[in-house]
């Protein structure tokens, strides 16, 4: 398997490239013959965020991991349609580009809500037949047990557009360090990694468009907790408790919702698993892949 590039700028430079709606959208493939995981990461970042569990779950799939519209070295247009839906499109034609017609989704955050509008997709025998199963990490699987922090709030209202583009990396990147456990707080440099990432290619003028999803999850509980609790493939969760905004509270959620799915709780981690406890996440998704 290659090495992983040693920081986000290299792991761009590293990456495929796939035409989507008329944009271009990063990609990175690791090989291999295992069963193809797709790996959908949150918000505000980009597929950066796999590449510390990207050996440990290469060893045994094939990972494919785009950076969704508006995030890290994909496009970021300003005035595109953003929403849950045109990136579960973007999977989809991801999956054809890559010839995969059977794989399963690790997802995380913003990812999670993708992997959820995939999965109901699976159910309404609307495309992603091919879906095994999927492993979700801290995200607003549960619209009523999320807490956005409240640079987000502000971001996602009414005066979202007129406060982005002064967005600065303290600010930012203090939003960030916040939800890490403080045993995970990210040091400065790899602060500073994640913000390239967000502000990369103009990021900051499109942060209100994508916080769109957050009212998308609101409109959509029904299909999306539906998908959840009517799944017809594995379900799983592996959730840092120590995560202020879907934490403690969205794990008891799933425990009360969905008891006989599987619930792993990190009592260590906060909102980044991948990130805080690669070891934990890479055993305990293959366990779960491995079914």
């Amino acid at each position: 398997m290659p090495d992983i590039p040693q920081g986000p700028g290299e792991w761009g430079a590293a990456a495929s490239w796939l035409r989507f709606r008329g944009q271009r959208v990063a990609w990175h493939d690791s090989g291999g013959e295992g069963l193809p995981l797709l790996l959908v990461h949150g918000f505000p970042t980009a597929s950066w965020d796999w590449h510390r569990v990207w050996p440990g779950l290469g060893a045994r799939h094939r990972l494919l991991a785009p950076d969704l519209l508006g995030f890290g070295h994909s496009d970021k247009p300003p005035d595109f349609p953003y929403s849950i839906r045109l990136q579960a499109d973007l999977c989809e034609d991801l999956l054809q580009a890559a010839r995969v017609d059977r794989f399963c989704i690790l997802a995380h955050d913003y990812g999670d809500t993708v992997a959820q509008e995939i999965l109901a997709r699976r159910i309404d025998g609307d495309g992603c037949q091919g879906l095994e199963a999927v492993l979700f990490l801290n995200g607003g699987l549960f619209p009523e047990a999320h807490r956005p922090t409240l640079v987000q709030r502000l971001l996602a209202g009414p005066a979202g557009g007129a406060i982005a583009p002064f967005l600065g990396r303290r600010l930012g990147g203090r939003s960030i360090a916040a939800v890490f456990a403080p045993d995970h707080r990210p040091t400065p440099p790899e602060l500073d990694d994640l913000w390239s990432l967000v502000v990369r290619g103009g990021g900051r003028r499109v942060i209100p468009r994508l916080l769109g999803y957050l009212e998308e999850r609101r409109l959509n509980r029904e299909r999306w907790v539906g998908a959840l609790e009517q799944s017809p493939v594995p379900v799983g969760f592996i959730n840092g408790i120590q995560d202020p905004v879907s934490g403690a509270a969205m794990a008891d959620c799933w425990a009360q919702r969905l008891p006989d799915r599987p619930l792993v709780r990190l009592p260590g981690a906060g909102h980044w698993p991948q990130l805080e406890e690669p070891e934990a996440v890479v055993v305990q998704a293959l366990a779960f892949f491995r079914g």
